[in-house]
C-alpha cells in the first residue's frame, strides 16, 4: 500500500546554494535544509526548476542531494528531481538518489526535441527502473518543457506502478481535475503555480511544491490551513499578498532566484549566492525591488499570522 500522507502539505522547491566562485556551497544546502526543518514544512524538492537544474552538471546534483538528505535527517519528505536531458545521466541520478533513501524522484521530459508519447515515456520508465524501490512523480511543466502531459500519456505512465502522481504546473487549472478523475485516490497531485495555490488545492490537489515558498513558507502553510479548515475568505486574503509579492519579485532585471535569496539573505540571514549564468544576476537597480519584496513578506505575516 502505497503512502501518500508523507506528500501532502507544503513542499517547497529547494535553490541552488552557491559560494563565491559560482560552485555548489554545501554550508548553504545544509542552512536552507535546516530553515525548512524550523519552518515546519512537509518537505523539499531538490533539483527542480528552482534549483537551476537544467545548468547543474550531474555531480552538482549529485552533492546538493546528498547534503540535504544529512541535514533533513528524516524531518522532511525529499522527493529529487533527477531528469537531465539524456536517459544515462538521469538514471545514474536515480540509482544515486535511491541509495539516499529519498522519498521519491521525478522527472520532466527531454526538452528541445518535441519527442513522440512513446519515447516520452520510454524515457520516463527507464528512469523509474534505475529506482525499482522508490516513488515516480510525473513533473508536467508544459510552458518549459515544451511538450505536456496528456491523457493518453498519464494512462500509459499508470502502467508503472512506482508511479504515484503529477507535479502539474500548467496553468489551467482544471488539469489538476483532469488528472484526479482520470487517477482516482491512490495517486496524488500537486499544485504547481503559486499563483493559484488555493484554486489548486480547492480542485483538488492534496499537495503542493511551489518556487517562492521558500522565500514565505508561513504563508503558503497559514493558507492551506486556512483551505483544509474551509475559511476560503481568510485564505483569499493570503494569496492576494502573496501574489503581490510575486509580482514585485518578477519585476527585477535579474533572475527571480536571484532575487529571493537576496531577500532570504534580509529576512533570515541565509548566505545562499546568487544564480548560475546564463540566468541574469541582480543589479544595483535591483536592490530596490529586493527590499521592497522582503518588506511585502514582513508586513504580510504580521498581517495574516
Amino acid at each position: 500500500m502505497r503512502d501518500l500522507e508523507k506528500y501532502k502539505g507544503i513542499i517547497p522547491a529547494f535553490y541552488a546554494c552557491y559560494d563565491n566562485e559560482d560552485h555548489i556551497s554545501p554550508q548553504g544546502v545544509r542552512a536552507l535544509t535546516k530553515y525548512f526543518v524550523e519552518k515546519g514544512v512537509k518537505g523539499v524538492y531538490v533539483n527542480g526548476s528552482s534549483g537551476e537544474c537544467i545548468y547543474q552538471s550531474v555531480e552538482d546534483k549529485k552533492r546538493i542531494l546528498e547534503n540535504v538528505m544529512e541535514a533533513a535527517d528524516g524531518k522532511l519528505t525529499v522527493i529529487a528531481h533527477v531528469a537531465c536531458n539524456n536517459t544515462a545521466d538521469s538514471m545514474e541520478l536515480a540509482k544515486h538518489a535511491q541509495s539516499l533513501g529519498v522519498d521519491a524522484i521525478a522527472a520532466i521530459p527531454p526538452i528541445y526535441f518535441h519527442l513522440p508519447e512513446h519515447a516520452i515515456a520510454d524515457y520516463w520508465n527507464d528512469i523509474s527502473s534505475a529506482a525499482p524501490d522508490t516513488d515516480f512523480v510525473i513533473y508536467n511543466i508544459p510552458q518549459l518543457a515544451g511538450v505536456a502531459l496528456t491523457m493518453s500519456l498519464f494512462a500509459k505512465m499508470r502502467e508503472n506502478p512506482r508511479v504515484i502522481g503529477v507535479k502539474n504546473s500548467s496553468m489551467p487549472v482544471q488539469d489538476i481535475q483532469m488528472f484526479l478523475q482520470a487517477a482516482g485516490d491512490s495517486y496524488i497531485v500537486f499544485n504547481g503555480p503559486d499563483e493559484q495555490f488555493i484554486s489548486g488545492r480547492v480542485i483538488g490537489a492534496q499537495g503542493a511544491i511551489g518556487g517562492t515558498y521558500g522565500a514565505m513558507p508561513e504563508l503558503f502553510l497559514k493558507m492551506d490551513e486556512y483551505v483544509k479548515a474551509g475559511q476560503l475568505d481568510k485564505a483569499r486574503k493570503i494569496q492576494y499578498a502573496v501574489n503581490e509579492i510575486i509580482y514585485k519579485m518578477c519585476s527585477a532585471h535579474g533572475n527571480m532566484y536571484g532575487v529571493i535569496k537576496a531577500i532570504l539573505k534580509i529576512n533570515e540571514g541565509l548566505e545562499l549566492g546568487g544564480v548560475r549564468k546564463p540566468l541574469p544576476s541582480l543589479t544595483d537597480e535591483d536592490a530596490a525591488i529586493v527590499e521592497q519584496a522582503a518588506s511585502m513578506i514582513r508586513t504580510a505575516k504580521e498581517n495574516y499570522l
